[in-house]
């Protein structure tokens, strides 16, 4: 039993707005490096303040959860600095995939000042206390905790959370306090964890991916509040419409030689890719006059050093050319246009039935209404509606259809459902996993997991497996295990293995969900080139376009069809 006096506090009366002091974060001149001495970041530095909202991008795993970790204080600064004036709040990358023993209670205690998460751990201790002791000592330390925890702030913070749990969740703080957060969607997650960092007193907020999990409505939502708040926010995301819909400015990781460089456009996503275009011609065309004016002073040098050899009077010009060579050199040769990312993904496809999925009466048991529906070779659908609606159940049924296939890699318990479903002749399913789980992959390097093969494809030697992924842009990751690789950098690879497994239909759940851009545009690419039929589950509006036919799944249980997206859908509702 708990014990009493952990009742969530109600204000008299709500507070009044408080107005954000000026607030600013930044890294100057950083430099960093990797544990293995490869250098990551190179001179990069970012100034954010002003209630901005700035859009971090950049390829797969150069490293801008990292320069996160800089900014928020969690990853020491090995060259450089940081400064910080006003209150800063994170949301990390994890928030989504949480699903060990933490409680909604620890979740939303991320989003809080250090003070009230010591307060907080103070109390659970003593409370622990007091449950297995009874003398007066524990009992007066537990009351003396709860003091603390409300002269730190702990009962207002509640009253945020409690907030936060019914925009969410539907359901009020202490109904949920010592819930599991892994009995959450992963769109719960995020919407709880960002209502909580919206509402809090916090002047800059660090985003990493706040859009992940989301469904458009989600999505929507985020861009609202982004637009609205007066924070200044730095978000990492690889989704084109968010950005368009809510960066004031986009700030960009280039590869560059000695690690990755930062430069930042101070406009929209309409004017950033002209922009980048700009960019990189004045760095070629400045590079290529610093080469060209270092030639002519080389030349000079040696016309004098020519002369010098017979006519000693040249002797002083000589070295005095040198000195201006030498100070010209020591400006340094100035930066380098970035090499374009180059992914080269090749689906190919192959002929099937014209007739690819047949389903009839089909009902995902607990989930949706009975539906019928057809897929036809070379069909392009996607598969529309809110969290939690069953549409990776469906993408998961059809995978588990293909007889070739039951029981293959990450594709989970059987879906429980009734009706019918079937597959065309010749239709072979290639599976991307939304969450990225491939526990046989565990522990396993990509050179290890390719060389091994499956069911599914054949195993490659070194070279075969290093022309592949120098393809997708993963030859230097190719020593990494799985697990260690970003969340593009995963689903990259399980690309490459749709490529090597040969599919004739591919089953996609939000793939471009960790995409940078290049990245996604090649995916696109791809399918367009790809000969069979495609089936995705997506909340990416721009990926959509691509897409010739719509599955929508209402928040009624319904599945309808339609020639256009349809994003107005409502989130669907169940007893909590």
């Amino acid at each position: 039993m708990r014990h009493p006096g952990r009742l969530l506090a109600q204000p008299a009366t709500a507070p009044l707005p408080r107005r954000l002091p000026v607030a600013h974060l930044e890294l100057a001149h950083v430099d960093h490096a990797l544990d293995d001495g490869r250098p990551l970041l190179n001179d990069v530095s970012l100034r954010i303040g002003d209630g901005a909202k700035v859009a971090l991008v950049g390829p797969n795993g150069i490293g801008k959860t990292t320069l996160l970790g800089l900014l928020d204080g969690r990853i020491p600064v090995q060259s450089g600095s940081r400064g910080l004036s006003g209150r800063l709040g994170v949301m990390r990358q994890f928030v989504g995939s949480v699903r060990d023993g933490t409680t909604i209670r620890d979740l939303l205690l991320t989003t809080s000042p250090p003070a009230i998460r010591a307060a907080a751990a103070a109390l659970d201790a003593a409370e622990e206390r007091a449950m297995l002791d009874d003398s007066e000592r524990a009992q007066m330390a537990y009351a003396r905790a709860l003091a603390d925890w409300g002269d730190a702030g702990g009962y207002d913070e509640e009253v945020r959370w409690d907030s936060a749990t019914l925009e969410a969740l539907h359901v009020p703080f202490d109904q949920v306090r010592y819930r599991r957060a892994g009995t959450l969607s992963g769109g719960e997650q995020k919407r709880l964890v960002l209502e909580s960092l919206f509402s809090g007193p916090d002047d800059v907020l660090l985003l990493d991916e706040p859009d992940n999990y989301l469904d458009v409505p989600g999505k929507q939502w985020l861009e609202r509040i982004v637009r609205e708040s007066p924070k200044t926010v730095l978000l990492v995301t690889h989704d084109r419409e968010v950005i368009a819909r809510c960066a004031s400015a986009i700030a960009t990781l280039e590869r560059g030689a000695a690690g990755a460089t930062l430069w930042l456009h101070g406009g929209t996503l309409d004017t950033y890719r002209q922009a980048r275009i700009d960019r990189n011609d004045r760095l070629d065309e400045v590079r290529r006059r610093w080469l060209e004016e270092e030639q002519k002073l080389k030349d000079l040098v040696q016309l004098y050093k020519t002369k010098a050899a017979y006519n000693s009077d040249m002797a002083s010009r000589l070295q005095a050319a040198r000195t201006r060579l030498a100070r010209f050199q020591a400006e340094g040769l100035p930066e380098a246009a970035p090499v374009p990312e180059q992914v080269s993904m090749r689906l190919l496809g192959g002929r099937t039935a014209k007739r690819a999925i047949v389903c009839e009466r089909l009902e995902l048991t607990g989930l949706m209404r009975p539906f019928s529906t057809e897929v036809w070779f070379g069909d392009r659908v996607a598969v529309l509606g809110s969290n939690g609606s069953g549409k990776s159940h469906f993408l998961r049924l059809l995978r588990q259809t293909d007889e070739n296939r039951v029981g293959g890699e990450g594709v989970g318990d059987p879906v429980a459902h009734t009706g019918d479903v079937r597959l065309g002749n010749r239709v072979r399913t290639g599976y991307f996993n939304q969450t990225h789980q491939h526990p046989e992959f565990t522990g396993r390097t990509l050179l290890e997991i390719l060389d091994a093969g499956s069911e599914d494809r054949t195993g490659l030697d070194r070279g075969g497996a290093s022309s592949v992924l120098g393809r997708y842009g993963l030859v230097k990751s190719a020593e990494q295990r799985f697990e260690s690789l970003s969340g593009g950098q995963q689903a990259r690879f399980q690309i490459l293995l749709l490529e090597l497994e040969g599919a004739t239909m591919l089953l996609l759940d939000e793939p471009t969900d960790n995409l940078d851009f290049e990245s996604a545009e090649a995916l696109e690419q791809a399918l367009r080139r790809f000969e069979g039929a495609v089936v995705a589950v997506t909340h990416d509006r721009w990926f959509a376009r691509g897409f010739d036919r719509f599955l929508v799944f209402d928040e009624d249980g319904r599945v309808r069809e339609s020639d256009a997206p349809d994003w107005a859908v409502g989130h669907v509702r169940r007893a909590r």
